[in-house]
């Protein structure tokens, strides 16, 4: 009698349980799920509290400008700033090395980390907004165009901050520098890219620094799809620019994308 022998399981899937195993790690480390969703909903209260009155003549409240902003901040530090310490400190502890030798595919451990980053921005971008909507008066999107233009920003963000976090992952030399390494770009891109200052009161010159990343096409995208069209005004080229928009943030994912397949590395720097 001939043994009947079962398929493994496909990448796809076993990527996918991989996803499960890191929310569920994730979540059992208390301390880091306080510091993810409590930070950026502090941030968020404290300039409520400095910063209030309209901007101009927009009919917008600070505060409404400083939460499309905030909700940005907050997709960018659960992927290029979570992944990328998650990613150094896997490496440096020995986990990539030991899942390196596993049968395990070597994109289910990608599609994993994906799904941590996508579960994790979703969640951040809800707390964000009930915050913004509950206190600050911040409106749903009000038009099924403004919907598209929230989910699209949405997905190239999380996808151009994931794939740049995994690629910055191998720069810390060790999993306890990490987080220095990558939350000094992300502080930096905080202060010029519209989240925790107005955009155009920066001078012009850095204007067009911050206009070099994603984090300030972001929070212009998000801008265009939670604030009314009065906020114009308060856009240096008197646009949302979509197409610039969604041009530069999907540069950065093949950027990223790039830069991962030239950089990433299964071993710490002591393997060799």
């Amino acid at each position: 009698m001939t043994a009947v022998m079962s398929r493994p399981p496909g990448a796809v899937r076993i990527g996918l349980r991989r996803g499960l195993l890191e929310l569920r790690l994730y979540f059992r480390e208390r301390e880091a799920v306080v510091f993810t969703f409590l930070m950026p909903v502090m941030l968020l209260s404290i300039f409520g509290a400095i910063f209030q009155g309209e901007l101009g003549d927009t009919g917008v409240d600070y505060r409404q400008y400083f939460t499309a902003g905030m909700i940005a901040s907050g997709m960018m530090s659960v992927t290029f700033v979570g992944l990328g310490v998650a990613i150094a400190t896997e490496r440096d502890d020995g986990t990539l090395k030991r899942l390196y030798g596993t049968p395990m595919p070597r994109s289910s451990y990608f599609i994993g980390k994906t799904l941590l980053a996508l579960t994790l921005s979703l969640l951040e971008t809800a707390v964000l907004f009930a915050i913004g909507a509950t206190l600050y008066g911040v409106e749903p999107p009000a038009d099924p165009g403004r919907w598209f233009t929230l989910g699209w920003v949405f997905v190239l963000g999380v996808a151009a901050c994931s794939l740049l976090g995994i690629a910055m992952s191998s720069l810390p030399r060790t999993g306890r520098s990490a987080p220095a390494v990558l939350n000094l770009p992300f502080l930096a891109l905080q202060f010029t890219s519209g989240v925790f200052v107005l955009f155009d009161s920066l001078p012009g010159w850095l204007q067009q620094v911050a206009a070099i990343f994603p984090l300030k096409w972001m929070c212009q995208g998000l801008r265009s799809a939670l604030l009314p069209d009065t906020m114009l005004a308060m856009e240096p080229a008197g646009a949302w620019e979509h197409g610039r928009i969604a041009l530069i943030l999907g540069g950065w994912c093949a950027a990223g994308l790039v830069l991962c397949v030239l950089t990433f590395r299964w071993k710490g720097r002591q393997d060799g």
